[in-house]
């Protein structure tokens, strides 16, 4: 299964947040953007989404910042994938010729399976653990 960009750029980002999630510290972009490698004018757009979506809090100015509206516990990776990329999870063979509808039934349940382990499977998954000496803020 190939995943887009997008979408591992938004599950670099939000393993990052996950980790910091509870903290009194909102993150900045300039830092995610540096520590998950990501460019900075297309996470702006990502965040934006993941906001959207209601999986993001954030807050403008100097103190502003981004934070998981909820904890990484609670965030399945489906939730993810309908917010970033909802096409990854479509399968819609076509229906022709003889074959074409025992093909399409193969594909979907293969697909819904897909589904139900995305949202069995929390961002929590996604998170590096660091031990305290190593962790730095952001």
């Amino acid at each position: 299964m190939k995943i887009s960009l997008k979408l591992e750029y938004a599950c670099r980002v939000l393993a990052q947040l996950g980790r910091l999630y509870g903290g009194s510290q909102l993150a900045h972009i300039e830092e995610l953007a540096k520590i998950e490698a990501v460019p900075q004018n297309y996470l702006v757009q990502i965040l934006n989404e993941l906001r959207t979506g209601g999986l993001l809090h954030s807050r403008r100015g100097k103190q502003g910042g981004y934070t998981l509206a909820k904890p990484p516990t609670e965030i399945s990776l489906h939730e993810i994938v309908s917010i970033v990329d909802p096409d990854a999870l479509a399968s819609k063979p076509s229906l022709s010729g003889q074959s074409g509808p025992q093909v399409s039934e193969v594909w979907s349940g293969i697909s819904k399976k897909i589904a139900d382990l995305l949202k069995k499977t929390t961002l929590a998954s996604l998170i590096v653990k660091y031990n305290s000496s190593a962790m730095y803020e952001i």
